[in-house]
């Protein structure tokens, strides 16, 4: 399905769920609405889906303006973050309900699959109230994928799973929306599921769509501070600038040597924000890095990564270390960064270098 969002906006009052936006998904790929709470993710699902009616705007799939027409008059799937299942039938039955509405042929082997794909072969006789929140979630899932609808919309699926089954379940939804031809919404908060899901990537903060395409490209040029800090996690550090002859310089810390264009050089009056993602930051010194002394405050260990806050004169920077790491607290350390993996926003927070765009060498300030 081709969808178009044309002026969308949602009102109730005077408050503003969504602002004006518009929106063009990519056909029978995966668009994932990246968002904090209350961004407005929710929001836009229920108008793509029909379940609310936009206050302006149209809506328009494969060319015709549907518009306020309910959902049950559109072929969509959709699964929210509380699972709905018809508890009168089994989760075979759940599953099976759209194939059969379908007359498919073929039932038993599709059920089979999406349940041994979703972990949910051994429930196949019980039915929904027997099962855990994951588990009745995992069904909602299998009847949704079933039903190949050319709309699939996802609130949050697997906000109620374990994190050993949202890993795995990511694995597996990606190669399941890979193989099918449904136009695929996927509604997370969390910045490492866009980048698992891969596909598109739409920003969105306070029910504004702040930049949409590619993911990976939306992730390495974020085109504002606000869609970095939505698309970072941990965070991107912050760290205040200036621009100088040679380059940028720290606010009370090294200065980078960047070569900036004409057109950099015209927008980078004033005070500058260099953003350093977490992972950017090391502590093995490397050729050509900066180097930010430092204090460690609280190191923590997620998984097979460290995470260290240090107080280096910058301000307080959060590194992402690979491996298992200890450190004493109010122990010395020092942090370092290649200058050509650092963003530069401008005075009014828009992206004006990004590590791609290269950055030349470090020198002392």
């Amino acid at each position: 399905m081709e969808l178009k969002l044309e002026g969308i906006q949602q009102r109730a009052g005077a408050a503003v769920h969504l602002y004006p936006l518009d929106l063009v998904l990519v056909p029978r790929a995966v668009t994932v609405l990246l968002g904090a709470t209350q961004a407005g993710k929710t929001t836009l699902l229920r108008v793509m889906a029909g379940l609310d009616a936009p206050s302006a705007g149209r809506v328009v799939a494969d060319g015709r303006d549907v518009t306020g027409m309910p959902v049950r008059e559109r072929n969509v799937a959709m699964v929210y973050q509380q699972f709905i299942n018809y508890p009168s039938m089994t989760v075979y039955g759940n599953i099976a309900s759209p194939l059969k509405l379908r007359r498919e042929s073929g039932i038993d082997a599709r059920v089979q699959e999406l349940a041994a794909r979703l972990h949910i072969e051994p429930f196949l006789d019980r039915f929904p109230a027997a099962l855990s929140g994951g588990q009745q979630q995992r069904v909602a899932l299998a009847r949704a994928l079933a039903k190949k609808a050319p709309l699939m919309l996802l609130d949050e699926p697997l906000v109620n799973l374990d994190y050993k089954l949202r890993e795995e379940l990511r694995d597996e939804l990606s190669t399941l929306f890979a193989a099918g031809e449904s136009t695929v919404v996927y509604a997370t908060t969390e910045p490492t599921e866009a980048l698992l899901l891969g596909g598109y990537t739409a920003v969105m903060d306070a029910g504004e769509l702040l930049q949409y395409g590619p993911t990976t490209e939306v992730f390495h040029r974020p085109k504002s501070i606000r869609v970095a800090r939505a698309f970072s996690d941990p965070p991107m550090n912050l760290v205040p600038a200036t621009a100088t002859a040679q380059g940028v310089a720290l606010a009370s810390g090294p200065a980078l040597n960047m070569a900036l264009d004409d057109a950099a050089s015209a927008r980078s009056r004033g005070t500058l924000t260099v953003g350093i993602r977490a992972n950017a930051l090391h502590v093995d010194p490397r050729p050509g890095d900066a180097s930010l002394p430092g204090t460690v405050e609280l190191a923590e260990i997620s998984g097979s990564d460290t995470f260290v806050h240090v107080q280096t004169p910058v301000g307080e920077l959060v590194a992402q270390l690979p491996g298992v790491h200890d450190f004493m607290l109010g122990a010395s350390l020092v942090l370092h960064v290649n200058p050509a993996r650092v963003h530069v926003f401008d005075a009014a927070g828009n992206l004006l270098i990004a590590p791609s765009d290269g950055i030349a060498a470090v020198r002392s300030h």
